[in-house]
């Protein structure tokens, strides 16, 4: 910020916004985590998890509002009122500095991000990613590093090339990457905010232990919303033998619940649901239509 009130240049200006709006976010989440850890209690039976969805969805309205919105108001207000910029060298100097820094954090949250991911691309991972701390701070070092660049070409264009509006066009240009990522980041974590269903693996999983666990029941199908990236309800559907009567019914529920939450730790919440096949099918078409993914689902696990 300092070097840009010296120097008077708007992309630099931009990069500082930018680094503050950052920083805050860093904390944001930070406090998202801290909050999405508390345990269940009776005002909140299911916990906390969502939490860090909505203060993800917070730092993606951040960008947004603040980093977008203020670089491309200094921008305009440039390209209106062009202004030389006094001393790039100091400019130079700051954003080489910078971009040290966030060249690291850009490699230890890229190691991070790839041993997460797998096999899979970048962008299908970042979209089945349940994790919004893991990706938002990727894309927003990302971010970073591409608004120094800019910020250097603009200072060298205005200052090396004579071209004063070449300052007012980087600072555009940070305000439309800051924008974009802010779009992305919200609307992955409006997505999970609002209750996604757990990747196919995972619900394939909960679906084979609980057909493993019991030889008197046969499963429907299962439902699955995602809290947090370690903390997960499941809904599950079964039909049990007629000839189980109560008591006995209550114990294969008992001994199937206690088979899941061993292997899977992440499921806070599971419900069991004896119905018929027939019921369950019905139920699924009622709510989300025929040939819902819920229903296709069920039927690959009876086969």
């Amino acid at each position: 910020m300092g070097a840009a009130l010296w120097t008077g240049g708007t992309a630099m200006l931009s990069e500082a916004v930018h680094s503050f709006v950052d920083s805050g976010n860093q904390v944001l989440l930070l406090y998202g985590m801290h909050r999405a850890a508390r345990p269940a209690d009776a005002k909140h039976p299911i916990g906390y998890g969502r939490e860090l969805y909505f203060w993800s969805f917070v730092v993606a309205v951040m960008i947004f509002a603040l980093g977008a919105g203020v670089s491309i108001y200094q921008g305009a207000i440039h390209l209106l009122r062009p202004e030389s910029i006094e001393d790039p060298l100091v400019n130079y100097v700051v954003l080489g500095i910078a971009s040290i820094f966030e060249g690291y954090s850009w490699f230890i949250s890229k190691r991070q991000f790839a041993q997460a991911k797998g096999e899979l691309g970048y962008y299908e991972a970042f979209r089945r990613s349940k994790d919004p701390p893991l990706f938002i701070v990727l894309f927003e070092d990302s971010a970073a590093l591409l608004g120094i660049g800019i910020a250097a070409l603009g200072t060298y264009a205005a200052t090396s090339l004579h071209w004063p509006l070449a300052d007012g066009i980087a600072s555009l240009l940070i305000g439309v990457l800051l924008a974009g990522v802010s779009i992305l980041l919200a609307r992955e974590s409006k997505s999970l905010l609002i209750g996604e269903q757990v990747s196919g693996e995972l619900a394939d999983s909960i679906t084979r232990v609980a057909k493993s666990a019991s030889a008197a029941s046969t499963v429907n199908g299962l439902l699955t919303v995602q809290l947090a990236p370690d903390q997960i309800i499941a809904a599950l559907s079964l039909e049990f033998d007629d000839e189980l009567r109560a008591p006995q019914i209550e114990r294969e529920v008992v001994h199937i619940e206690k088979t899941i939450r061993a292997a899977h730790p992440e499921v806070v919440t599971l419900l069991i649901k004896p119905q018929t096949r027939r019921s369950f099918s019905e139920n699924v078409q009622r709510r989300f239509g025929c040939g819902s993914q819920v229903e296709s689902a069920a039927v690959e696990t009876r086969n």
